[in-house]
This record gives structure tokens, sequence and C-alpha cells, in this order.
């Protein structure tokens, strides 16, 4: 007959089951990364190039394609990351409540307030600014409030890595407005669009 001593698990084991419970914590905690950065990093590199191959770096455009063509690339993909991100946020609270469950309505409820602040205020100007530097407002606005938000996030969440990724968003975006239309759908497409997919990528292997 086996004793207990034959049923205990090595320390092999156990630290493994310990690591496994860690990672568990962690993306109940903060999300799956992949959900929650790597659908927006796809969807800002096709839909910022696409701006970018609209506007080029010289006034002239690098591809035959329309604005509005390029604005419907973006705003399909930004729909399809949305739906994407929502799923991993309602699986990551399914089940929660208390505290945790009360800052993540609030801070939903801040995000879509943001966004609409944001619409209100460039399409009320919009319509006063030539077509280009138009562009550079929404971009620059609404990339304004990512970076806000991932902040204001890592702060309540204490989650540093959200935190910076929304310090490196509010970086990225500065230099684009400063350097004009062209250089900020370039380097948002770049910089953020594969930035995010690396940070989600990364993330998931750290969790």
């Amino acid at each position: 007959m086996a004793s207990d001593d034959d049923h205990l698990a090595s320390p092999e084991e156990m630290l493994r089951t310990i690591e496994e419970q860690r990672a568990a914590t962690a993306r109940w905690l903060y999300g799956d990364p992949l959900l929650l950065y790597v659908p927006w990093g796809v969807a800002w590199l096709l839909g910022f190039t696409a701006l970018f191959l609209h506007y080029g770096l010289d006034g002239h455009p690098y591809a035959p394609i329309s604005q509005t063509q390029a604005l419907a690339v973006l705003m399909s993909a930004q729909l399809v990351a949305g739906a994407v991100a929502a799923f991993g946020i309602v699986r990551m609270n399914r089940g929660v409540r208390g505290d945790h469950t009360a800052r993540g309505t609030m801070y939903g409820y801040a995000w879509f307030a943001g966004m609409l602040l944001v619409w209100v205020i460039c399409g009320r100007l919009s319509s006063l600014l030539p077509p280009d530097e138009s562009g550079l407002a929404w971009g620059g606005a609404s990339l304004m409030i990512v970076a806000v938000m991932n902040m204001a996030g890592g702060a309540i969440w204490l989650y540093w890595p959200m935190f910076f990724i929304g310090v490196w968003v509010a970086a990225v975006d500065a230099l684009g407005v400063l350097l004009g239309v062209g250089w900020h759908a370039l380097l948002t497409a770049v910089l953020l669009g594969g930035g995010f997919i690396v940070a989600g990528l990364w993330l998931r292997r750290r969790q």
C-alpha cells in the first residue's frame, strides 16, 4: 500500500503549479494581452498605413487611396479590434464582484466619454481646417485619449506595463503631430501598431 509521501508533489511540480496560478491570476486581474493589445495593433497598422499611403511625406499620395477609403479601412479594423477587446474584458470580469468591477465600469465609461468628447470637438472644428490638418486633429486627439486612459488604467490597477504603454502612445502621438499628418500616420502605424502587437505578445509571454 502506498504511503502519503508517495503522493507529495516534487519541488519542481510545486513551483510549476505556483507559476500557473500566478499567471492565471494576472490574466484575471489585467486581462489577456493578446485580446487587449494585439487587435488594436493590427487595426492601427492597417488603418494608419492606408492613411500614410494617402497623405505621403511630401504632400503627394504614395498610392491611389482616397482619404475616405483610408478612413474606411481604419474604422472597420478598429470596430473589429474593439469587439475582440470587449470580449476579452467581459471574459475577464465574469464572476468578479466588488471594487474591481466598479473600477472597471467607471473606467469603461471614462473611455466612452473621452472618445465622445473627441467626436464633438473635432467634428465642430474640422470644417474650419484644411483636410490634412483636420485629419491630424482627429488622429492626434484620439490617440491622446488612448494615451491618457492607458496611463490612468495603469495607476488605477498599479500595473506599470499599462502605464508605460500610455506614455509611449503619448510620445509617439506628440512627435507625429509636430512633424505633420504624413509622419503622424507613419509613426502611428509602425511604432504604435507594431508596438501594440509586440507588447501584447510580450505581456502574454510574461504572464
